[in-house]
């Protein structure tokens, strides 16, 4: 389910999941089945002869060349059978595909986009979509990236797969604001051409590991932009892996940024409860044109701050929804000159928030959050 509880990435890998099972003994077919489970992700099985009980049922998927159908007659009924045919019109070949229980019939090339997405479906599985979460800066210095990564720092403490992704390219990278910069893994310059498909169990395992999380952040080149397509099939590669994915977002909206907020299940807009602040979030809530379709505020305390304004004015005068208010809270400004990073104090007022944040926003606790009221506060400890 979304937000479901791993430990560590304890489980199944990637390695260890079989792969699709490939029959057929055309060898400029099975090359191309070959290539085709490449681009998804997925090491195959390759039999040309009948193939042994434990094989046929436990691949995620088969694949019959239209050389070995006649011969898998026997075979047992199952789900996930794709028969290929040179030519998908002949009245033999849809007896075979009726015979085998098959799913559907393709012909090559025609077929190959349609075929590598269900490979990938297959090897990857199809459990519902990461929770996915954008926080954006009402203003400069808001404080949108201390809470994005907070709330990904909490997620995982809670045993959540968890991964952050930084699409803010002007931000300096939320692997420093982790302390991650030195940790080996793939940074947004690898993913710049992305296209199509990316895999979802080759992307989190290509990106750094930090405080129980995976993060997808920025080196230190010069390359800052990221293509709309590249950014709309890295996101959908992280949604499809399951669990949370919280995105930090910039305040100016490009294509890219727009793929990325279409993607969000709910936008978080950080204002800090001053009225310049305000007028600024007024301007950055016009330019994401209606997206994501829920956008809320939470409203950040000021130390010396006197607006005259409660969290509920202020998100009036932005129009949106109120989330909820974040308490001024030194930790992150101190913490991180330390190493230590946002929200990994437990008990801090950032981390409270961002937990009870969770507590509400996650399917099985009910849903999107209400209001968060006192989440961050000093209570009774």
């Amino acid at each position: 389910m979304s937000g479901s509880r791993v430990t560590g990435e304890v489980g199944v890998t990637d390695e260890e999941r079989p792969g699709p099972l490939l029959v057929t003994e055309d060898e400029q077919l099975l090359d191309d089945l070959v290539r085709l489970c490449a681009a998804a992700g997925a090491v195959p099985q390759s039999r040309p002869d009948l193939p042994s009980r434990g094989a046929w049922p436990q691949a995620p998927l088969v694949v019959v060349g239209e050389d070995c159908a006649a011969r898998l007659r026997g075979a047992g009924r199952r789900d996930g059978v794709v028969l290929v045919a040179r030519d998908a019109d002949r009245a033999e070949v849809w007896r075979l595909a009726v015979d085998l229980g098959a799913e559907r019939v393709i012909t090559l090339p025609e077929g190959e986009r349609w075929l590598a997405d269900r490979i990938a479906d297959a090897v990857e599985g199809t459990g519902p979509a990461a929770l996915t979460v954008g926080v954006l800066g009402g203003r400069g210095g808001a404080g949108a990236s201390t809470l994005a990564c907070a709330l990904a720092v909490t997620a995982a403490r809670k045993g959540l797969r968890t991964m952050l992704v930084d699409a803010d390219p002007l931000g300096g990278g939320l692997d420093v604001l982790l302390g991650c910069e030195r940790e080996e893994g793939l940074r947004w310059p690898a993913f710049r051409e992305s296209r199509g498909r990316v895999a979802s169990g080759a992307l989190a395992g290509s990106l750094p590991r930090a405080h129980s999380l995976r993060v997808l952040s920025w080196d230190r080149g010069a390359e800052v932009a990221i293509a709309p397509a590249a950014m709309r099939a890295v996101l959908a590669a992280a949604r499809r892996r399951g669990g949370v994915v919280v995105v930090d977002l910039p305040r100016r909206v490009d294509d890219a940024v727009a793929e990325a907020l279409d993607q969000l299940d709910l936008g978080l807009l950080v204002v800090p409860a001053e009225l310049r602040a305000v007028a600024a979030a007024r301007r950055v809530v016009a330019g994401t044109a209606g997206m994501p379709r829920d956008l809320r505020v939470v409203v950040r305390g000021v130390p010396g701050a006197a607006t005259g304004l409660g969290d509920e004015e202020i998100a009036a005068l932005v129009d949106l929804p109120l989330l909820g208010e974040l308490p001024w809270d030194p930790e992150p400004v101190d913490g991180t000159a330390r190493g230590v990073p946002p929200g990994a104090r437990a008990r801090g007022p950032l981390a409270r928030f961002c937990a009870a944040f969770w507590e509400r926003a996650l399917p099985e606790a009910g849903g999107a959050p209400g209001p968060l009221r006192d989440a961050g506060r000093d209570g009774d400890e």
